[in-house]
């Protein structure tokens, strides 16, 4: 009887830690709640909602006002948790308690959701290629993520991947990069990075660069091009592509040799929402609209002057709408505050990313 009591205990302390979205241990395993990722294919897409930077210890009530606005898809964009460790059962329980946050859950039901990472759920703060568990690390975020099991993202090191939603006359492809697993080491001290224009610094290693030549190669309207790290920016001494100009050159190289058509970044990172466009010769100007952080915030925006307009010092997320009814189809791209307020605003027709 008294062997029976405790395994009852047991039982529904398991189960009101499951439900109080922290996590409980079976024979040493840790447990995760249900992930409803919801499958339904999507014909067209027209609503793209996008961020990063959420902490697993803080309340995600902006997934409520994300969820509400109705968008055909997530995009995660790293930093989905704050695990920065080498122990992968500490990084299993920090998934654990994203998994069981009622928010999240909510907002698996309501949309399509895919990721990438960035450096805290890869594994350790500004890490990149020196980071030791980058395999045990990728495990664990395709099984949380529900990769089906015939993804080329098994195939290959790294994460990086695509997706391609609509038919030839609505087609999107979402290119998600992995910045972690090859990048060279940052020079410098934190926050007082350098440039590094080494011939041997990298962002991506030589096969995921020839895997983006592909990507960029096949047919698709727009392209949205998923980066845990700020792409449009100049070096400012956090973490950016501008760390490493020549890889940053090779982007902007990548997409006019390719001559590939409605380029837009979606980037993370930063602990605020802004939006930056570049203009390089020869080349239709490239827009990069950052989200960051769903639950992280910097009240201090850095120097960065390809920005238009302001910052969103709050919690925020971004949206992409594409409007296909019209003659000359439009992408209004919007950040948002924690209020779901509109607080960046830009149309950009497609037209206007053409060659």
């Amino acid at each position: 009887m008294y062997r029976y009591s405790l395994r009852l205990s047991f039982f529904f302390l398991v189960l009101a830690t499951v439900y109080a979205g922290l996590t409980a241990f079976s024979d040493g395993q840790v447990l995760w709640c249900e992930r409803p990722f919801k499958t339904t294919p999507i014909p067209i897409l027209k609503r793209i909602a996008f961020g990063s930077c959420a902490h697993q210890k803080k309340q995600e009530y902006i997934l409520g006002e994300i969820a509400k606005l109705k968008p055909d898809l997530m995009v995660y964009l790293g930093d989905n948790i704050y695990a920065d460790t080498k122990d992968m059962r500490v990084m299993r329980e920090k998934y654990g308690m994203l998994s069981c946050k009622p928010e999240f859950r909510k907002l698996l039901q309501a949309t399509n959701v895919i990721a990438t990472w960035d450096d805290h759920d890869y594994g350790q703060d500004d890490a990149g290629s020196e980071y030791p568990m980058k395999k045990e690390s990728k495990e664990m975020f395709l099984e949380f993520w529900n990769e089906p099991k015939n993804s080329d993202r098994y195939k290959h090191d790294g994460i990086y991947t695509s997706y391609y939603y609509g038919d030839s006359a609505h087609r999107v492809q979402i290119i998600l990069l992995d910045l972690r697993s090859f990048r060279s080491p940052l020079i410098g001290k934190d926050y007082h990075y350098q440039i590094n224009n080494d011939s041997l610094a990298y962002m991506m290693n030589a096969e995921e660069w020839a895997w983006l030549k592909a990507e960029l190669q096949k047919p698709a309207r727009i392209r949205l091009i998923g980066s845990g790290t700020q792409f449009c920016t100049d070096p400012n001494g956090w973490e950016t592509w501008g760390n490493f100009p020549r890889e940053q050159e090779r982007m902007f190289d990548l997409i006019k040799s390719t001559r590939a058509e409605g380029v837009v970044f979606m980037s993370g990172d930063v602990h605020y929402a802004e939006l930056s466009v570049r203009k390089v010769k020869g080349l239709y100007p490239i827009w990069d609209m950052t989200a960051s952080g769903l639950t992280q915030v910097e009240f201090k925006s850095s120097h960065n002057q390809y920005r238009v307009g302001k910052t969103i010092n709050s919690r925020n997320f971004g949206m992409i709408d594409i409007d296909w009814d019209k003659a000359d189809p439009e992408l209004l791209i919007r950040g948002y505050d924690f209020a779901a307020r509109e607080r960046i605003v830009q149309t950009v027709k497609l037209s206007e990313l053409k060659f």
